[in-house]
């Protein structure tokens, strides 16, 4: 009798310990869900289901062991009622039971559920019975199918969403081509001295083609100049006389008579 109540004793103790250990786990991820949910990912929310699912897959091993008497064998019977507060049993229950009275005892010593849920779950047998084996058949393949569809409509959805955020971090532009137009721009960086012909200003004979240029700038310079100059020239006996000395000119291909100064130009 007595190593029957040692056993039972031990077999308590590691109970204890194994539910602790899972009470504190489920204590620290609903304090996660609670006030870390901007910060919880899925990988941690399933750390933390795997520690769940090993705890209570060690705490099934401990009842199953056979050294653990079976709990169902044991009576539990309150031998005091009392209304008044109870240091202990706030100590016991981390103040959630802070009284055991006759309200308390039987939610708290009770091994079966409720009245309505144990007539609720008779309910539920009653109309799985009802159910033949090809209607049961038929209904697995429709959850079956509903299960697929969604889940290709999840499935959809984040092949969607990854695709736009790529296109959205696509680069569509070279940084390399934007830094020197801008500093081109803004600063003339790798831009060409050159000019256009015609344009008067100096052109560096150094640059390729810069020969050529200047060739062809003093030729079309020339005919301006002759063009200004047959317009400013004196107008003497009527014929349009050329001023000699002057570069750039082109000579008249007119022969003309000069006359002699004291001679009036309209004397018979």
């Amino acid at each position: 009798m007595q190593r029957e109540e040692k056993q039972l004793e031990l077999s308590l103790e590691a109970l204890i310990s194994q539910v602790a250990d899972l009470k504190n786990s489920l204590v620290s991820f609903i304090y996660k869900l609670e006030n870390e949910y901007d910060r919880l990912t899925w990988p941690s929310v399933l750390d933390s289901f795997a520690l769940l699912s090993g705890q209570l897959n060690t705490l099934n091993k401990v009842l199953k062991h056979e050294k653990t008497p079976l709990m169902r064998n044991q009576v539990i019977i309150p031998l005091v009622l009392s209304p008044d507060r109870d240091e202990e049993i706030m100590r016991q229950t981390e103040g959630r039971v802070p009284v055991f009275s006759h309200e308390v005892v039987p939610d708290h010593l009770r091994t079966k559920p409720d009245p309505e849920v144990e007539e609720q779950e008779k309910q539920l047998i009653t109309d799985a019975t009802r159910i033949s084996s090809d209607v049961a058949q038929k209904q697995i393949q429709s959850l079956n199918k509903m299960c697929s569809n969604l889940l290709e409509k999840i499935s959809k959805e984040e092949r969607e969403s990854e695709s736009g955020g790529l296109r959205q971090n696509k680069q569509t532009f070279n940084p390399a081509d934007t830094n020197a137009l801008v500093a081109a721009v803004a600063f003339g960086k790798g831009l060409s001295n050159r000019r256009p012909p015609g344009s008067g200003g100096p052109v560096q004979a150094s640059q390729p083609g810069a020969g050529a240029i200047i060739a062809g700038a003093s030729g079309i310079q020339q005919v301006q100049m002759s063009g200004a100059s047959s317009q400013q020239q004196p107008m003497l006996g009527g014929v349009q006389m050329s001023q000699a000395g002057q570069p750039g000119k082109i000579p008249s291909g007119i022969k003309t008579n000069i006359k002699s100064a004291s001679m009036h130009p309209y004397q018979r």
